[in-house]
């Protein structure tokens, strides 16, 4: 695993972009200079973010989302499991 996340990640299991490995690592993300912990799914090379609208459901139950437009800005919280602890950090 490299520590650059993917341009593109989801965190709705029905998603092609939905990867469990990567999101256990934890992901931050940074929209337009402020950390924003309610990302439902990003892309960078794009420059948009989904979040959830509020507690608003549609017809089968998934949140529905509100697509936002900005600069993006992701890394991973926590390192590799297979990398060594704390070797590449400063």
């Amino acid at each position: 695993m490299t520590d650059t996340p993917p341009d593109r990640l989801s965190s709705n299991p029905r998603s092609p972009f939905f990867d469990e490995a990567l999101l256990s690592r934890g992901i931050g993300i940074r929209f337009k200079g402020a950390e924003r912990k309610d990302v439902e799914e990003y892309c960078i090379s794009e420059g948009w973010i989904r979040v959830a609208l509020g507690k608003k459901v549609d017809r089968h139950g998934q949140p529905l989302t509100l697509k936002l437009s900005g600069p993006v800005e992701a890394w991973f919280e926590h390192p590799a499991p297979d990398s060594e602890d704390g070797a590449d950090q400063a």
